[in-house]
């Protein structure tokens, strides 16, 4: 195993009783990278964090997470389930306060990081409200700030965890308050931070990740860059425009891919010829391309995993 990666899985499998619910998954996470760990309720996503956290053992295949067996530097690691739950009667400030004492902080360090993140998730303002009065997105913020009390000292100065394991992390949030956690995620990545985000909210996460894993019923379906991704899919790609029906008579590129006399459907492999040959026509007018994103690759490779199946 390369101790220079956050976690490194290969051929990694997990079965209950007679049912396997992860076979042969292989999985490398750099420092500073973002991850989405995707696939449908039961196809072996929570199974695969608990064996990245040493909650359970594998059965077969080799982990290493921050350098060795998992569970053993877990101090390091902040993690946020889909549904975070606090005591409802401590306020925001006194819940963090809470979890960095039993993190090891003295009460006033605790007192001092706690006051940070919550100004980091943007919750200051509510600090000293009881979490009974939260709504479910603040608790999503003060779940956020809890998992980054765990940190590790890089150059002198104390900095983010190593690893953000977040499941489910922008339900909830509204789409500023998704923007900002975003931009937070981005800050934490500069410094090193690595990043697991298992959600089924796909649109707007693209621009964010650089790799996916998808499980269909514990087995990787996909898995990789999102940029390979995309090339390996090969989606459909449609673009509409005035004047197109005169220019299709005239254009063997454009005709072959014709779906109406306004609209044409290409595989992505073919955009720059299909834009070329479009650009070529002065008539044209009001071109929209309408590309595919994530939740269409991410169906695409469900559609061919249950395929081949």
């Amino acid at each position: 195993m390369n101790d220079q990666v956050l976690i490194e899985l290969s051929q990694v499998g997990k079965h209950y009783d007679h049912t396997e619910v992860l076979q042969a998954v292989d999985l490398t996470l750099h420092p500073g990278e973002m991850l989405a760990l995707m696939g449908h309720n039961g196809a072996g996503k929570t199974t695969l964090i608990k064996l990245i956290l040493g909650l359970i053992q594998a059965d077969v295949g080799q982990l290493s997470v921050l350098g060795c067996a998992p569970g053993l530097r877990n101090q390091q690691i902040g993690y946020v389930p889909e549904n975070v739950s606090f005591y409802p009667m401590l306020t925001g400030r006194e819940t963090l306060e809470y979890f960095a004492r039993l993190n090891g902080l003295s009460r006033k360090a605790a007192r001092q990081r706690s006051t940070a993140l919550l100004d980091r998730v943007g919750l200051s303002p509510s600090a000293d409200r009881r979490v009974k009065h939260y709504s479910k997105g603040m608790k999503q913020r003060l779940g956020l700030a809890q998992a980054l009390l765990p940190s590790v000292h890089r150059g002198g100065s104390e900095t983010a965890p190593s690893l953000l394991i977040l499941d489910e992390p922008t339900v909830g949030l509204d789409p500023i308050a998704t923007l900002d956690f975003f931009r937070l995620l981005a800050e934490l990545r500069e410094q090193g931070c690595g990043v697991i985000i298992c959600t089924h909210v796909l649109p707007g996460l693209e621009p964010y990740l650089d790799s996916a894993l998808i499980l269909n019923r514990g087995r990787a379906v996909a898995q990789g860059r999102i940029d390979d991704l995309f090339v390996q899919a090969d989606l459909p790609v449609s673009m509409a425009a005035r004047g197109l029906n005169g220019s299709l008579r005239s254009d063997r590129v454009l005709q072959q891919y014709a779906q109406t006399d306004d609209r044409l459907v290409f595989p992505a492999s073919q955009k720059l010829a299909v834009l070329q040959a479009a650009l070529a026509y002065p008539a044209l007018a009001d071109i929209q391309v309408v590309s595919p994103g994530l939740p269409e690759l991410y169906q695409h490779f469900l559609t061919q995993a249950e395929t081949v199946q």
